[in-house]
Formats: C-alpha cells, sequence, structure tokens
C-alpha cells in the first residue's frame, strides 16, 4: 500500500554530530514509525533519530524529533483519531 506522510521534525532535537557527508550532500538518519491507529491529534507515525547497531543492541532509548500522519493512501484509508466524547452525569449533548 502506498502512503504519503506529512509530518515535522523539531530541529532543536536534532544532533548534529550525526549529519553525514557525501558526495558534497549531507544526510541525516531517520526512523519513521507508523502506527496502526492514530492518535487524538491524528497522528498515525512518529519520526526519531536513526539509531546504530550498538544502540539498539545496547537497547538505548531513541531520541523522538517529531510525528506524521497520513494525508494520502492508495487503499483510500486513511487512520484517524479516536473522537473523544465527554459527557457530565451522562449528559452529552450539551449546547457547547
Amino acid at each position: 500500500m502506498a502512503q504519503i506522510l506529512s509530518g515535522s521534525i523539531d530541529l532543536s532535537k536534532i544532533d548534529k554530530t550525526r549529519i553525514t557527508e557525501k558526495d558534497g550532500r549531507k544526510w541525516y538518519n531517520v526512523s519513521i514509525i507508523v502506527n496502526d491507529e492514530a492518535d487524538k491529534y491524528g497522528n498515525n507515525a512518529s519520526i526519531q533519530q536513526g539509531q546504530t547497531k550498538e544502540e539498539r543492541e545496547a537497547k538505548e532509548k531513541p531520541v523522538y524529533l517529531g510525528n506524521a500522519k497520513t494525508v494520502w493512501s492508495s487503499e483510500g484509508k486513511i487512520p484517524k483519531a479516536q473522537e473523544k466524547r465527554s459527557s457530565v452525569d451522562g449528559i452529552d449533548d450539551l449546547p457547547f
């Protein structure tokens, strides 16, 4: 299934020592984790700093950089956030 994700990252969290250069271009490795369900903001993916093999083996906590959401899917299925309903004493049709 093809998907288009739209998201953002917190640039202040980027570890500049992890920026690599190859053929005059600069690269920064990230991992994008797509979840089956969206959070309350509609995000169904998180973006983390890429980890080295040693960091993964040592089970180091990944650095969270931001999040993303599916904005298009070839199957037409886009995970939606669960609508949160609140009620006061069983009344959920308040005028505001």
